[in-house]
């Protein structure tokens, strides 16, 4: 075989790598390596078959000289193969040698200035361009817009395509590129519509694959499928990557059919389409489709980072350890690195899968750590109980804490109730400087109210220069838990004055305080209120009206929003149940109780049988509640609680049944707690069987010395027994321990304007006029045969006439002679108080009713009395 320059020239337009190394060798051979010819082809094939080291060798045995040919060959070679940097050095190159550049030079350096995404030397050389006369070129002209569009500077990339003579379908695809990738995917759409309208170029597979990442980020449903229709007609719904870029526009747009039929119908499907799809239906929450494809399709590709990671967290949501710990393994096999992102992302999900153990030694292993680290491992802790851990970790942290730690930290605090913690964490906050931010400002109001420190939560909202919504439901939530429900309104009046905007939480935090003050004006405006809002159909909106009604004294109002509810559940139940409670509706109680068990069919839960018990006591129903408690146990096998045994003896009790009620506390199961023998006691007071009440009162103490409730109820019935030595023991216990007595008030609305009343205060407004007005109402009652019972006296006097006196400044009293005196005569009157009613002044309140002929309504501790011509609704069981 004759071997020539023309027969050389033909083997290096077809050869592969080797060939053209053997080709290369004959070329030396033959010394033809100094040829421009050949050593240019030689440059540009060693190029295209990815060997660029090749071709500067080839480069550096020649003298280019002025040879601008062979520089441009090794400049397009190094740039071709990536090599850009070392592109833009031999282009630096060419001008030191005073080469002149031509249209062809160009493109590749233009190019490795995008690759390097250096705008100031992109700027430069275009400059050049445009000295040298090349800017009209198209080719020149296309790599100017790709490189603007590459670096994110579309009004340029925009002007340089305006500016240019000639443009054809790489022009276009360049700028619409330049503007789908960069987010300006109206602009990219606008782009891709002018091309149709003003242009013979047909799109390709490249202009389509922009378009339609364009329309999937629009949403653009309509749009999408006109582009789908055009792909079929034009032939190109073969090519991989069109395909791939439908299957993502149809996962944004959240029609999975459609990817799917996309991805099946697919003749070839490459990496891409298995990790577009997988990693779609993860981000649409389809955690079980997206693992499942995975497992279907491991054998036909290789998942890259972002998949493997997507899989991971769906394990992690899917709370699947074992498959999480096969996608570990996978990855390790795969050569995966396991940055710190991979890292926190199997940190978390093995927390989640509740392997702290896995999640621990992962974090253990990782070499560099970050604060996301951290936090992922302080979050396993904290979802896996183990609090103490939790806070030993934030301990050891290196890393600057951030934000997310805080609120973290602050939660931990809050569920520990450890004040300590909090404030040393308040402390931190403000040293980091994320007091400014608003949920961390948050999170320390809810903090502080939860660990009892309400008055720390108004400072820092008092403090606070932003605030959002969360902020005032949380200081107003802050009032309602302390039972300061004053500071509690003013909040929400300025949060409405400020026009924030309420949400539903706004609602459920409100309605309970105006429940709890009984505030019936103020709950039928924030009731309107959410009427505007939108939130009447919310269950829980319909929940909190029910009780917000029912605590106010308006049964009726509680009866038709329970009636307009499109949905119940068993809290709606137990909240018409409870209100008939309170009413001393047992029947009714028991109707509804009924009606939930066999019209709604819904199962009462054990909340749902503390209501209907309480109702059934309250109204005298004895055996219907004992019947109730055996429900619970036999039919629903619900394992009866602390407040069950609590509600029986209550119910016992509370008809007279002392001997019965002690006789079931001795039969418990289990070792009842204080609250049980409060229930007895109460009842002993109110019957008078004072022997069983020193009995009780004596266990009470035992059992829960540090509780002001129970020992002040001990100390009450000692004080009833004239036992004042133990009245004394008590108290002082309760002194040195720093524990308060919740103080009695009653209050009453007049005028639009609540008038609040404390036992003795004689700086009560209208004080004397009460006074006198009390006075001539006892002078009344003492003609009916009214004495006052000193029995209800727990302070140790001896004189009658302060115990008489003590008596008679009940706050009750005091609220209802102040509506007495400002009110029309037969104006029904409504008073709450915040304690239990004592039994003086039930009776006294049954006289007052009486004598001045009016309806009076208490609410108290326990329930609604109805005071009417000398009678109680009650029947004198409270």
């Amino acid at each position: 075989m004759v071997v020539s320059p023309a027969s050389i020239s033909k083997a290096l337009s077809s050869s592969n790598l080797k060939d053209l190394r053997r080709i290369h060798a004959l070329v030396i051979s033959l010394g033809l390596e100094r040829s421009d010819f050949f050593s240019g082809k030689l440059i540009d094939k060693y190029s295209h078959l990815k060997d660029p080291r090749s071709s500067l060798s080839v480069f550096k045995r020649v003298s280019p000289a002025e040879n601008v040919y062979l520089w441009n060959s090794i400049i397009r070679a190094l740039s071709r193969n990536g090599l850009f940097s070392e592109a833009l050095e031999f282009y630096g190159k060419l001008r030191e040698a005073k080469v002149s550049p031509d249209r062809y030079t160009f493109p590749p350096v233009v190019k490795a200035c995008a690759g390097v995404f250096d705008k100031e030397m992109g700027d430069s050389v275009y400059n050049q361009i445009i000295e040298l006369g090349f800017e009209s070129d198209l080719y020149v002209g296309n790599a100017v817009v790709d490189m603007y569009s590459r670096m994110g500077d579309l009004c340029r990339a925009r002007q340089v395509f305006d500016e240019m003579p000639v443009r054809d379908l790489v022009s276009w695809n360049s700028l619409i590129s330049g503007f789908s990738s960069h987010g300006y995917y109206k602009e990219a759409v606008e782009l891709y519509r002018e091309l149709r309208r003003s242009s013979w170029i047909v799109p390709d597979s490249f202009t389509v694959t922009s378009v339609l990442y364009a329309f999937g980020n629009l949403l653009a449903v309509k749009e999408g499928e006109e582009l789908h229709c055009f792909v079929v007609k034009s032939g190109v719904s073969s090519v991989t990557v069109v395909n791939n870029g439908l299957l993502s526009m149809y996962l944004k747009l959240r029609r999975v059919t459609d990817a799917r039929r996309v991805f099946d119908e697919m003749v070839v499907r490459d990496s891409v389409s298995y990790n577009t799809i997988i990693c779609g239906c993860f981000n649409l929450e389809m955690y079980e489709e997206s693992v499942r494809l995975f497992l279907e399709n491991l054998e036909q590709f290789k998942a890259d980072i972002l998949t493997a990671s997507s899989i991971l967290r769906a394990c992690g949501h899917l709370r699947d350890l074992s498959l999480a710990k096969y996608v570990h393994e996978y990855m390790m096999r795969g050569g995966f690195v396991v940055g710190a992102t991979v890292g926190n992302i199997l940190i978390d999900v093995y927390a989640k899968c509740g392997d702290v153990i896995a999640a621990r030694d992962v974090f253990k292993g990782m070499e560099c750590k970050d604060t996301v680290s951290w936090n992922s491992l302080i979050s396993g802790y904290i979802q896996s109980g183990d609090l103490l851990e939790a806070v030993k970790l934030f301990k050891m942290m290196d890393e600057q804490a951030d934000h997310v730690t805080y609120l973290m930290l602050l939660s931990v605090s809050t569920r520990l109730e450890d004040l300590k913690l909090g404030r040393g964490l308040h402390c931190n906050v403000t040293k980091s400087g994320f007091y400014s931010d608003v949920s961390v400002s948050n999170a320390l109001i809810d903090m502080y109210a939860k660990c009892g420190e309400a008055g720390d939560s108004l400072r820092i909202f008092d403090s606070m220069e932003t605030r959002d919504t969360v902020t005032w439901n949380m200081v107003i939530s802050a009032c309602v838990r302390s039972g300061d429900f004053a500071t509690g309104l003013q909040v929400t009046t300025q949060m409405r004055n400020s026009g924030v905007v309420p949400d539903m939480a706004t609602f459920l935090v409100t309605l309970p305080m105006c429940a709890s003050l009984a505030g019936k004006r103020l709950g039928k405006e924030i009731h309107c209120c959410l009427l505007r809002f939108g939130y009447e159909s919310e269950l829980r909106i319909g929940n909190a009206l029910i009780e917000m009604y029912s605590k106010c004294g308006c049964l009726k109002s509680s009866l038709k929003v329970f009636e307009h509810m499109s949905r119940r559940d068993v809290v709606t139940w137990t909240g018409l149940i409870y209100a008939y409670g309170m009413y001393g509706e047992g029947e009714k109680a028991l109707a509804a109780f009924e009606d939930m068990e066999k019209e709604a069919g819904v199962v009462p839960d054990n909340v749902a049988f503390i209501a209907i018990i309480y109702a059934c006591s309250h109204s005298g129903l004895v055996e219907e509640g004992l019947a109730c408690f055996e429900k619970m146990k036999t039919r629903y096998k619900i394992e009866p609680a602390m407040e069950h045994y609590a509600c029986v003896v209550d119910l016992l009790s509370r008809s007279q049944k002392i001997s019965k009620a002690e006789e079931f506390i001795q039969a418990m199961p289990v070792k009842p707690d204080a609250s049980v023998w409060a229930s007895l006691l109460r009842a002993c007071r109110t019957s008078g069987d004072m022997e069983t009440a020193e009995r009780v009162s004596k266990k009470i103490v035992e059992l829960n010395p540090d509780d002001p409730g129970y020992s002040i109820l001990a100390s009450n019935a000692y004080a009833a027994l004239r036992k004042w030595d133990k009245v004394s023991l008590i108290r002082k216990s309760l002194k040195d321990k720093e524990r308060k007595k919740n103080p009695g008030y009653s209050w009453i609305e007049v005028s639009k304007k609540v008038h609040l009343f404390r036992a003795g205060d004689v700086s009560a407004p209208q004080f004397e006029a009460i006074h006198e007005s009390l006075e001539m109402l006892y002078s009344l009652m003492a003609r009916e045969g009214y004495v006052p019972d000193p029995r209800e006296v727990s302070q140790n006097v001896e004189e009658e006439e302060e115990k008489r006196r003590l008596v008679c400044g009940h706050s009750e009293r005091l609220a209802i002679a102040f509506g007495l005196l400002n009110t029309e005569p037969g104006t029904p009157l409504q008073v709450m108080k915040n304690l239990r009613v004592c039994g003086d002044c039930h009776e006294v309140t049954k006289l007052i009713s009486k004598i001045v002929g009016r309806e009076i309504l208490v609410r108290d501790a326990n329930r609604f009395h109805l005071f009417k011509d000398g009678a109680c609704s009650c029947n004198d069981r409270w």
